[in-house]
């Protein structure tokens, strides 16, 4: 069937906004500039991952009482995630040209652990979501939540990653907290088996899970 030319305008227009800063956001990764790298990277994907769980809670609201709720959730810490994706490049830069300078290269070196910090934290937040989501949700929707776990827990495992790189050899809280939380979302699709297996169309299965970044 062909769609109306309105319904059609509709989406052209919708597409050519979401391709505006998502295009600048993937040209600027792909470009030989230091930043935005690899963080800003995780952290936009928590944040595909926090819009995956707001879409399955709006349209769970007839069968889920907490939809509501987890949706207003959600859209927080995407929100948050969309404010790292920035937050992480001017870390990194920051501490580039505190590098150049000698200036205060601890305290910038600090900042560029404390934002992947945020985005494993946050990830983490919405892997619980996405699997309150899978399990209470629209099981129409059911393959978007554990899609939105996937992302999410990959994200928790690559800002994970940064900051062990950041840190080096040392042994550090903030490293370990961040591997505990990685750990925890990638626990949440494991304890849900084969994502796809029942509910619904899978799309996928679960998976077990030197220098400075960049």
């Amino acid at each position: 069937t062909s769609s109306s030319p309105s319904a059609s305008r509709s989406w052209a227009t919708t597409e050519q906004q979401a391709r505006a800063p998502l295009g600048h956001l993937l040209s600027k990764i792909a470009s030989a500039e230091p930043a935005p790298a690899s963080g800003s990277a995780a952290a936009a994907v928590v944040a595909a991952a926090a819009a995956l769980v707001q879409k399955v809670a709006k349209l769970s609201a007839k069968q889920w009482p907490e939809a509501a709720e987890i949706d207003g959730h959600a859209e927080r810490l995407r929100l948050r995630a969309e404010e790292l994706v920035a937050e992480d490049s001017i870390a990194y830069l920051a501490y580039l040209e505190e590098v150049r300078s000698g200036r205060d290269v601890s305290s910038a070196q600090a900042r560029t652990v404390a934002v992947p910090l945020e985005i494993v934290r946050v990830a983490a937040e919405i892997a619980a979501l996405a699997e309150q989501s899978a399990s209470s949700g629209n099981p129409r929707l059911r393959a978007d939540a554990v899609v939105a776990a996937m992302l999410a827990s990959a994200a928790a495992e690559a800002a994970a990653f940064l900051i062990a790189v950041n840190l080096g050899d040392a042994a550090d809280a903030r490293s370990d907290e961040a591997q505990r939380l990685a750990g925890e979302a990638s626990a949440r699709l494991r304890s849900r088996g084969a994502p796809g297996s029942s509910g619904g169309p899978g799309r996928g299965r679960a998976r077990s899970s030197g220098n400075r970044r960049r």
